[in-house]
Parts: C-alpha cells; structure tokens; sequence
C-alpha cells in the first residue's frame, strides 16, 4: 500500500510479527509520518530518533489521541480537543458488559470501584458486583476520565464515591482500595485539586 499510495501519516505499533515497528519506520519514505502506538515504553527515545511525530502509550486515551494529531496537523487546536473531550465523555453516562452470558448496562453513577483479578474484573456497584472477563485497561479507556481514577495497577476508583484518602489508601463504603506507588504523585495531586 505504501509504495501505491500517497499516505501521510501511519499509527505504528513497536511489536508486530516479521518485523519491528522501528524497522519498519526505518525503512519507509521519510515524507510518511508515523505516530508510534506502543505498550513499550522503553521505546521512546529510538522512536523520536526516527522524527515520529508522537509516541502513544496503550491504552491511548482520547485526548491523547487527539493532541497526537493536533501535533502531526501542526496547528493549536486546544479548545476545539476540549470541546471535543467533553462531547465524547457527555455522550454516554453508561456501558455495556458481559457478565452471565448477557451485555448488561453499568450506569457509571452506580460504579464505587473496578477491581481487576488477572484476565477478569469485578465491577463494585453500590448494592451487587458485576463479574466481567475484560482487563482494567480496556474499561478504563471506556470511562470518563473526570470521573474515574486509576490508582492502582489493579484498581480504578470512582472520584464521586471517594469517603476519604491518605496517601496509602482510598477509602469507598468502608472498604480501604490502595494506592500503588507509581500512581501517588498523579492521584494525591488530582485528588487535592478537587
């Protein structure tokens, strides 16, 4: 496709069978430009050698989605990403999830915390758990982020049902959820700023 088609612009992953996403950017045209789209982080620096135009870090969220294209585009387009944000984020207040061989609505309201457990997730509502075999990772992306909070590899959090922190833990209907280390310092800020 690349050697039939005048393509601008290439979303690339790093790990791909046959041949590495930093290979492949090597060995392209130089006027393609390429927006890695990576699980590795380690990545980067090579990637931003080879002139890529972003360097995405799955899960992508929306706005960083946007703010990489914005840059590819070259003009500022910040309140329009804004704008865009919130439309995306008002558009549902609920998801579908398989649990019990039936897609079942989650009004996010509902939603106190999501708790992973290796390939599955439990989903704490107020009054039932809701059991799902989805990773954290892909139900974060699928929640607004100004209502959600990672705080823990294992754990998202919704910022309404919040009763009170320190900076170990965050307490939600008298169930004390960790706060992980790597994700501290992001969520006492947030939390601090409310």
């Amino acid at each position: 496709m690349i050697y039939t088609n005048t393509i601008d612009l290439i979303f690339l992953d790093i790990n791909m069978p046959e041949i590495s996403g930093l290979s492949f950017a090597k060995s392209i045209n130089k006027n393609i430009k390429v927006i890695f789209t990576t699980a590795y982080r380690e990545y980067a620096v090579d990637g931003f050698n080879l002139q890529a135009v972003d360097y995405l870090l799955k899960p992508i969220s929306f706005e960083r989605l946007l703010q990489a294209i914005n840059k590819y585009l070259g003009e500022n387009f910040s309140s329009i990403t804004e704008t865009a944000v919130e439309i995306v984020e008002e558009k549902n207040d609920f998801i579908f999830v398989r649990s019990d061989r039936k897609m079942m609505k989650i009004n996010f309201s509902e939603i106190n915390f999501i708790e992973s457990l290796s390939d599955y997730i439990k989903i704490k509502l107020k009054d039932k758990t809701v059991i799902t075999r989805e990773t954290i990772t892909s139900i974060e992306a699928k929640l607004p982020k100004k209502e959600f909070i990672r705080i823990h590899r294992s754990f998202i959090v919704s910022i309404t049902k919040i009763e009170s922190f320190t900076n170990e833990f965050i307490e939600i209907s008298k169930k004390a959820v960790p706060i992980s280390r790597s994700y501290k310092k992001e969520v006492l800020s947030r939390l601090e700023n409310i």
